[in-house]
């Protein structure tokens, strides 16, 4: 018979994995929007390779899982860790599906680091929070979106200073094969990255439940946050898609391999670094670079501005509503 601990952290492991499949549908726009937009891929292609090297990039790595387990807070140390893994989900959940809904490449790492902190504060107070930690997350989270703008920037500048006297048909079919290539490679950067978000999530709850005593990272938890985020991304973000392959630039197959090739390179540094990054951030942030280098009206800025609106209300937002969640569920429990 399953006790009270038991049954909780049986939700947590239910909402941390329905979090990480609703990550796979609203970030694979990010990994295949511009292979679609430029059709070096039909959609259905695109989305079948995204999985299979999702998959593969969430078995590679663990570093993120153990910043997100012990970066933010001391799952040792807190009284009711169990119902602030609860809230900090339901949150994260709650904030990724209503950016979804409008179409609006949000930051699914944001979410989730907002809402652990809003919680943990509520439940344990200022004082139970790792700021030094919780600022270095924050500034890999702020750095990589404009190491990706210059990236992108430099990298397509180079490239058209290269064949500016190339057969423009010639230059197209050579870059729309090379996407196929980068899209692989910005998929596998994407399970290197995001995965381990859930894998780091659940592994707090049985640290905090008292199920373990170091942030290693199970097998088992590694091998369901990676299938499931596969089976995410094949279900596919079309609203997503739209705006990050159409709606920022007029995406090319030069332009689109750039974006894909600086952004996956981006999101593997900090991956090795063990540092969680937004792929919404550096991929958005990586195509406004390359349109940038075309010339800078090309890039619609409207767009971009709502993006970057998105972005800075996700922390507080998800801070104060997981805060707000975690005060109703203690009242009741």
């Amino acid at each position: 018979m399953f006790d009270s601990t038991m049954i909780l952290f049986i939700i947590i492991v239910l909402l941390a994995l329905s979090f990480d499949f609703i990550n796979g549908f609203h970030d694979t726009a990010n990994s295949i929007a511009t292979s679609v937009s430029t059709k070096a891929l039909t959609p259905r292609a695109a989305i079948a390779l995204a999985s299979f090297m999702n998959l593969l990039g969430a078995f590679a790595f663990t570093g993120v899982a153990k910043t997100i387990g012990g970066k933010i807070t001391d799952p040792l140390m807190l009284d009711n860790g169990m119902l602030i893994v609860v809230a900090a989900l339901l949150t994260a959940i709650a904030w990724n599906l209503i950016t979804w809904y409008y179409g609006i490449p949000s930051s699914s790492s944001h979410a989730l680091i907002g809402s652990l902190t809003g919680s943990v504060i509520v439940a344990a107070g200022f004082g139970a929070v790792h700021f030094s930690g919780f600022t270095t997350i924050l500034g890999a989270l702020i750095l990589s979106p404009l190491v990706a703008f210059t990236a992108g920037y430099s990298f397509m500048t180079v490239l058209r200073t290269f064949f500016k006297n190339g057969n423009p048909a010639k230059f197209n079919r050579r870059f729309r094969s090379m996407q196929v290539f980068a899209a692989a490679w910005q998929a596998f950067a994407h399970g290197t990255n995001d995965a381990q978000k859930t894998m780091g999530i659940i592994t707090f709850a049985l640290v905090t439940g008292g199920f373990q005593t170091s942030l290693d990272v199970p097998i088992w938890v590694k091998a369901a946050c990676a299938f499931v985020m596969a089976l995410g991304t094949s279900v596919g973000g079309w609203r997503i898609i739209k705006t990050v392959g159409t709606r920022i630039i007029k995406l090319e197959p030069a332009s689109g391999f750039s974006a894909d090739f600086c952004s996956a390179f981006v999101i593997l540094v900090a991956t090795l670094c063990k540092m969680p990054v937004s792929t919404t951030h550096v991929i958005s942030s990586s195509i406004m670079g390359v349109g940038s280098a075309k010339r800078f009206s090309s890039v619609r800025w409207d767009t971009a501005e709502r993006i970057v609106i998105t972005w800075v209300i996700t922390l507080p937002v998800t801070i104060l509503l997981s805060g707000l969640i975690y005060w109703l569920i203690s009242l009741f429990l």
